[in-house]
């Protein structure tokens, strides 16, 4: 059984063996992956150890106190948070050995083709097509051809390769005729177009599929059971998005008090006592992510996730809204309009301008607050479900 103590004697090999001051990033990288020191729960040979996924602390410790290269989770967040679990859970042994090690070390960027125009809260309604070109039977080895258009994807204008569901059968109900896919992003047919977004910059983009070509091989779990692998998914996104680890007073609400301890005067009674409020909102949010976490070493994520999401959401609009009223006429500048097409979000580096406009999408993104609501309500407290007239319709029935 993998130990704290045999963990830093791997580490310390590690870095006898590749000085990260005179080891090139991407070799150190590869290096710690094949050590299985980059997700110490994943299994052997897939860059872990089968270790309890608590004692990835003490890899990550040991690495920044040596200085280590670190694999940008900011731009490979995707990839990591959502398509790694998936493939692991779901993938064959030849999908793991190809796509695991270059999605840790960031050589390949990852997005996620799951929203579309018509099926953004009802996912499931999702309209894209993925049609056989043989009309064989899975497995046969034939390719499947894929058209339809999906929006709101991040990283797509950096991504090699994207998770995607498609619907494969039209004629049972929307749940249980989609399948799951990888597809490569430099494929024919494959278009993106960037989406501009309130803060004038296009992170998010929209993307256009026509008649792409997504080999049998590519497909993650059977034909039709892509709601399934799905959600696997979309839990982890939501841990990804609300769980991140934060020392107390980090992220937006450190920002806050920040402000209020620079700015004494602009302070008033009634702004104290609602930064109290969100302070003691924040650190109660945080040490719910670190119970969550310890959670997650027993298993994989469940819908406790969305809570965690939804907590996220509404601290980071209120708080951002806090801050753009304390700094008064200085709350309101913003630095730049310009289009651009940034690698991630920085909630914490950029004005209170940004933070305040940002924010507004964390409601939308990673499944919106109101069907996270309707998640925890339904399956954390067991309240009974909202009733759905369509569950037992075929998809190609439904109205629209």
């Amino acid at each position: 059984m993998t130990d704290a103590d045999d963990l830093r004697r791997r580490t310390a090999e590690l870095l006898a063996a590749h000085p990260p001051a005179t080891t090139e990033r991407l070799e150190f990288l590869r290096a710690r992956f094949d050590a299985g020191l980059a997700w110490v729960h994943f299994p052997q040979g897939l860059g872990g150890l089968d270790a309890p996924r608590s004692l990835q602390a003490v890899v990550d410790g040991e690495l920044e106190a040596a200085g280590a290269p670190g694999n940008d989770p900011g731009r490979i967040g995707i990839g990591l948070g959502m398509a790694a679990p998936t493939i692991l859970r779901f993938g064959t042994d030849e999908q793991k050995q190809r796509f695991l090690r270059p999605l840790w070390t960031g050589e390949e960027v990852w997005c996620q083709l799951f929203s579309e125009p018509g099926a953004g809260s009802d996912l499931a309604a999702l309209a894209t097509r993925a049609v056989r070109e043989d009309g064989g039977e899975a497995g046969s080895g034939g390719d499947w051809i894929v058209d339809g258009q999906k929006v709101w994807t991040s990283s797509a204008h950096q991504a090699r390769w994207a998770i995607l569901i498609a619907r494969t059968d039209p004629g049972v109900p929307k749940h249980r005729g989609i399948s799951y896919f990888v597809c490569d992003m430099t494929d024919p047919g494959v278009e993106v177009r960037p989406l501009r977004q309130i803060t004038g910059e296009a992170e998010f983009n929209e993307v256009f599929l026509t008649g792409v070509r997504i080999p049998d091989a590519h497909r993650l779990g059977a034909v039709g059971e892509g709601w399934k692998v799905a959600q696997t998914t979309l839990m982890n996104e939501r841990v990804a998005i609300g769980g991140a680890r934060s020392p107390r007073e980090g992220g937006m609400i450190g920002v806050a008090a920040a402000d209020w301890r620079a700015r004494p005067e602009l302070r008033t009674h009634d702004l104290h006592q609602r930064l109290l409020k969100l302070w003691v909102e924040a650190e109660v949010a945080r040490l719910t992510g670190e119970r969550l976490r310890q959670q997650l070493t027993k298993g994989q994520p469940g819908p406790e996730g969305s809570g965690m999401k939804l907590a996220f959401a509404r601290l980071a609009q209120e708080i951002s809204g806090w801050e753009v009223e304390f700094l008064a006429e200085d709350g309101l500048t913003y630095d730049d309009w310009t289009m651009r097409r940034p690698d991630g979000v920085d909630f914490t580096g950029r004005e209170a301008g940004y933070r305040y406009l940002r924010a507004k999408g964390n409601s939308i993104e990673g499944g919106t607050s109101e069907v996270l609501l309707n998640i925890v309500a339904e399956r954390v407290l067991g309240l009974p479900p909202e009733p759905r007239t369509d569950k037992d319709v075929a998809w190609k029935d439904l109205p629209r």
